[in-house]
């Protein structure tokens, strides 16, 4: 497995592939979500490379940029064991040369939910992952269905900027106490993970009101309100009953709904959602 650091080298490599790239792009911090990425595209191309970059546009001034948890070497050992091809890892300099690179219009999407919460964090998002395709040129990428706006998202810039990447969702991939897989778990105690678990419960439990027949999102939204705070130690930052593709609230579900949260507990801003309808 090679490992790449400059933007001028893995385009140097990736004009003498023939066959097809496959790409999974990361913060770093790689865990089960993201091997999951690894092993499902890894079948489906003649090439898989896999990126670490830990994007500061897309952190706001109070997150945890410089805290981000991640271990460089042991991530490439990851990728590696996955059956990776081509590690690209650039320096910030590198995806962000003096020069400038264009900003990227992620859509109206970004403005709702985690955008709202986020100023900013989604024109970091869709500047990085284009400036990302850009580099790599893959024929595919895999995006997780945990970060279900961003992956709409992702799915808007490639469809508006007409970049010919099929899109691959990756479900979310949860521990048995049905938390989803996160890098920022670790942050968590053992009593704040156990909290956690409300999240999913929150979500489900929606999900089981909408599968009885609930249709109204201010009820299925007070639902999850409602158990999430029973937890004194989550604090719930949003509950959203959104259609799947504009994000927007949604009165009166008609068609595909999902539910989304976002929640902090202890040092960990953690998000989750689930498929209605």
């Amino acid at each position: 497995m090679d490992v790449i650091r400059t933007a001028a080298a893995m385009r140097r490599v990736r004009r003498e592939i023939s066959g097809s790239v496959g790409l999974v792009a990361t913060l770093g911090g790689i865990h089960a979500g993201h091997t999951k990425h690894m092993d499902t595209v890894r079948p489906l191309c003649d090439v898989l490379v896999g990126s670490i970059f830990l994007n500061p546009t897309q952190f706001g001034t109070n997150e945890d940029l410089s805290s981000y948890p991640s271990d460089e070497t042991e991530d490439i050992a990851k990728f590696e064991r996955h059956g990776t091809d081509i590690v690209f890892v650039p320096s910030v300099r590198e995806m962000y040369p003096p020069e400038g690179i264009p900003e990227v219009d992620p859509g109206p999407v970004a403005d709702l939910l985690e955008g709202a919460e986020r100023p900013g964090h989604f024109i970091g998002v869709a500047t990085v992952v284009n400036r990302l395709f850009s580099i790599i040129h893959p024929d595919k990428a895999t995006f997780g269905e945990k970060d279900a706006q961003q992956l709409r998202i992702v799915q808007h810039i490639v469809a508006s900027l007409a970049l010919g990447i099929e899109i691959i969702p990756i479900p979310t991939v949860r521990g048995p106490d049905g938390l989803a897989v996160s890098s920022r778990n670790v942050y968590l105690s053992s009593l704040e993970r156990k909290a956690g678990t409300i999240l999913y419960r929150a979500l489900k439990s929606a999900r089981k009101a909408e599968a009885s027949g609930e249709r109204n999102g201010d009820a299925l939204r007070s639902i999850m309100l409602k158990m999430l705070a029973e937890e004194p130690l989550v604090q719930t930052h949003y509950v959203s009953i959104a259609d799947v593709d504009t994000f927007e609230e949604m009165v009166e579900i008609k068609g595909s709904a999902r539910a989304l949260l976002a929640a902090t507990i202890g040092d960990a801003r953690l998000i989750d959602n689930l498929l209605l309808s």
